[in-house]
């Protein structure tokens, strides 16, 4: 993509009320629009890294032999009730609304209720199962205070899973799995090494929910960490799991982190409460045991921009940067220089690369000011002095080392 055809400009400074550091940047570098707080739109660049993360996400869905669904946003009220989950003393984010006719509906918030409900309809034996749906959804929550960036929005888009499963160890099985996936997920982003399986509060069916946690000072939880097995324990549960869940040490360090994803054991509540049932091999009535499994993708982002960032701007992993290489044409009118531009262009194209071409008529300080807070992995730079040198500039985001490349060799580099 040609920079010049980009509508959207950086800028300097960031709105005066965002105050977190990933949001300052995704804004200042294009990524997203503020629309008010807790709420962003992603424009072009923001969305090639959300549709990154997507793909990253889906492969990992699709290997745990998930299928994907897409349930509705607006919510039936007698749906939640009958779980009482929808009195604001029960659930205090939802979002609802009327229609004309004076009916009160809800905008999801999650989706146990509906795809509970739904399996109604298409679950009656166990040949059915075991089971599990997932979707990427935009999901509301009525927030009291929006914060941290994009890691806390009002309007967000989530990945939720859903497995039904006949018997506990198949239920766990899977729930294990869960956690291989999330853990492959959170090292393709570019967290991995800062993200921890967190016990939480919130077991339904277990004594505890897993979370998993970044550690950030831009998070609003606090874990506490054990170095030797890491994992974390919640600071909300810390009275009464005061030493490491798996080795039992009771050094646990405090850290500031932000939940990234969830998974919770959800047993019978809900296909008890809405009579989901199959027929077992015996042909009696039962009910499945479900899992819900929860990814915030603008808190992944955010997470990212927080951890993958310096005071010049955004450093992507090559993973889910917007491309893999930003091509900076330094011509000074030069014909020369902008021709060689223009074919390393061209050829990286055609191999596949990803490239942004910077073509503005622009100073070469602003281009390279530029470059460092979009925070494309690799910077080529095309100029009058790279080539009396014999090459194109080559420069990792990130790092200060400049490399020659013989602009012979530029069309089968490879960048890695």
């Amino acid at each position: 993509m040609r920079q010049s055809h980009l509508f959207t400009k950086t800028r300097r400074e960031a709105p005066a009320d965002e105050v977190a550091k990933n949001a300052q940047f995704l804004i200042r570098g294009g990524f997203v629009h503020k629309e008010m707080a807790g709420v962003y739109s992603f424009l072009p660049l923001g969305l090639r890294v959300l549709e990154k993360v997507c793909g990253i996400i889906r492969k990992e869905m699709k290997t745990l032999g998930a299928e994907e669904i897409f349930f509705s946003s607006l919510q039936n009220r007698v749906l939640w009730q009958t779980t009482d989950r929808w009195d604001d003393e029960r659930v205090d984010n939802w979002f609802k609304t009327k229609m004309k006719s004076g009916t009160e509906v809800g905008l999801g918030f999650t989706h146990e209720e509906p795809i509970t409900a739904m399996l109604k309809t298409h679950l009656h034996s166990f040949r059915d199962l075991p089971l599990s749906l997932f979707q990427i959804q935009t999901k509301f929550r009525n927030e009291t205070r929006a914060k941290s960036g994009i890691m806390r929005c009002r309007e967000f888009l989530m990945k939720d899973l859903y497995s039904f499963s006949r018997t506990l160890p198949e239920h766990e099985a899977f729930y294990e799995k869960v956690k291989g996936a999330y853990r492959n997920i959170f090292d393709a982003v570019g967290i991995g090494g800062e993200t921890f399986l967190t016990f939480a509060a919130g077991g339904t069916f277990s004594k505890y929910s897993h979370e998993f946690q970044t550690v950030t000072e831009a998070g609003e939880d606090t874990i506490h960490l054990c170095e030797k097995c890491r994992v974390a324990v919640n600071e909300e549960i810390l009275h009464e799991q005061k030493t490491c869940p798996v080795c039992g040490t009771a050094t646990l360090t405090p850290k500031r982190a932000v939940e990234v994803g969830n998974i919770f054991s959800l047993g019978t509540r809900f296909a008890e409460a809405l009579r989901l049932t199959y027929r077992d091999e015996g042909g009696k009535e039962a009910f499945p045991i479900m899992g819900s499994y929860g990814l915030g993708l603008a808190r992944l982002i955010g997470a990212v921009v927080e951890i993958h960032s310096d005071s010049a701007g955004i450093i992507w992993p090559r993973n889910v940067s917007p491309f893999e290489v930003h091509l900076i044409s330094v011509d000074g009118g030069k014909e020369e220089v902008r021709g060689v531009a223009e074919e390393l262009y061209r050829s990286l194209s055609e191999r596949g690369v990803s490239v942004l071409f910077d073509d503005r008529d622009a100073r070469a300080g602003e281009k390279f000011a530029d470059a460092d807070l979009i925070g494309i992995p690799y910077r080529a730079v095309v100029s009058e002095r790279s080539l009396k040198e014999g090459g194109i500039e080559l420069k990792e985001r990130g790092r200060e080392h400049i490399v020659l490349v013989p602009k012979s060799d530029i069309p089968t580099f490879t960048f890695a």
